[in-house]
This record gives structure tokens, C-alpha cells and sequence, in this order.
């Protein structure tokens, strides 16, 4: 009989305009390459009921949205995410990659709400009955620098990317400070280093783990 395939878990974290999905894209890539399967998601989102309350939480003209609603509207769609796609694809032994997943909501809605980064964590860890990341992949963006990618060629920013720079100051702090409470499961790389030097780091990384969780073993 064989072995049954491990999956791995990462998340892909950091300030609108990183390049996180770029970077997301070229690891899927290259592990598909290798005869791996890869499950790439997205949060909020991920699941119809994830994209419906997606656009309800990030599209402009919805009305006034409070911050503990704004909070528990991601912690829905990451409860529906962690248990329909995101568990069911690693027990199946597949990697999964996801744009954003329970430290956003510490860093945007915990620090850049002032909603307090411990009770938002413990919403979220409730939510997905306590589902973790392997790896947390964090493109380090100065806001400014994110402001100028995400409105290059007069892209329009959803309501969260359009809140004032001090918004944006927090959520990098809380990132890293995040980042620097759990440095063995992060990585941290600057976000203006060439998209392929970021590839090759990553790719490194998950190899490492790749090769500690047996993954694609038979």
C-alpha cells in the first residue's frame, strides 16, 4: 500500500500591491511542474458564499460597514474557506496556496481597525477550528510603494486599499510584528526585489518543507 501524500498549507500575507499574487502564480508553477498538485484560493473568497460576501465587504457602495462587521464578514467567508476547500485539499495530499488568510484579518481589522489583534485571532481560529499554515509568505510593501502598484494604469481601489495611508502604516507594522512573533513560520522578503530573486526564495523555502513532510513521497 502506499504512502498516503502529505499536504502543505501556505499563505501568501502582506499590504495591497506586494505582488502576492503574482508570487503565488509562479510557485504553483513550478511545483505543478514537478507532478505536484497544486490548490490555489484566495481570500475573502475561495467558495461561492466567499465570493458573494467577498464583494459585499470589498466593493464600494455597500453602504456603511462598521469594523466588528467588516471583521466577523471575513471571519464567515475563512469558516466556509478552511472547511470546504482548504482541509478537504490537504487531506488529499495537494498543496494549497492562498492570497491572504487569518493574519490579514489580524493586521487590517485587528491593527488597522484598532479592533485588538488577539480578539480578532481568536474569532478567526474559531472560525477554522484552529487550521494553520505551514508557511506564511510575507511580502514586506512600503504603502506607498503598494499605493503606486495597485493604481498603475488608473486601476480603481476596492474600499480597503482606499482608506488613508495611516490604515496602511498599521497593517505593515502589525505584519511584521506578526512575522517577527512566529519567525519559524514566515518568511519575510521585501516586496521590491525582482519578481524571479522572490521566486527562487520562496520556491527554496517550500522545498525545505516539501522535503520535511514527505510530499509527492510514494
Amino acid at each position: 500500500m502506499s504512502k498516503q501524500r502529505a499536504g502543505l498549507f501556505i499563505a501568501f500575507e502582506g499590504g495591497d500591491g506586494a505582488g502576492k499574487s503574482t508570487q503565488a502564480a509562479r510557485l504553483a508553477d513550478a511545483l505543478e511542474s514537478r507532478g505536484l498538485t497544486v490548490r490555489r484560493t484566495r481570500e475573502p473568497g475561495g467558495t461561492p458564499i466567499g465570493e458573494k460576501l467577498r464583494s459585499l465587504v470589498l466593493d464600494h457602495g455597500q453602504g456603511h460597514i462598521d469594523a466588528h462587521t467588516e471583521a466577523l464578514i471575513f471571519a464567515a467567508s475563512r469558516a466556509a474557506h478552511a472547511t470546504q476547500v482548504i482541509r478537504p485539499a490537504l487531506e488529499r495530499g495537494e498543496v494549497v496556496l492562498t492570497d491572504r488568510y487569518i493574519d490579514s484579518s489580524v493586521a487590517y481589522q485587528g491593527a488597522g481597525r484598532n479592533l485588538g489583534k488577539d480578539a480578532v485571532r481568536s474569532i478567526n481560529a474559531w472560525a477554522t477550528s484552529g487550521l494553520e499554515p505551514h508557511l506564511t509568505v510575507l511580502l514586506d510593501v512600503d504603502p506607498e510603494v503598494g499605493r503606486r502598484r495597485r493604481t498603475a494604469g488608473d486601476a480603481a481601489e476596492d474600499r480597503l486599499e482606499s482608506e488613508a495611508d495611516e490604515f496602511h502604516v498599521r497593517i505593515r507594522d502589525a505584519f511584521l510584528e506578526l512575522a517577527s512573533s512566529r519567525a519559524g513560520s514566515y518568511l519575510v522578503l521585501p516586496a521590491h526585489l525582482p519578481v524571479d530573486d522572490l521566486a527562487a526564495q520562496i520556491l527554496q523555502r517550500v522545498d525545505t518543507l516539501l522535503a520535511a513532510a514527505e510530499v509527492g513521497s510514494p
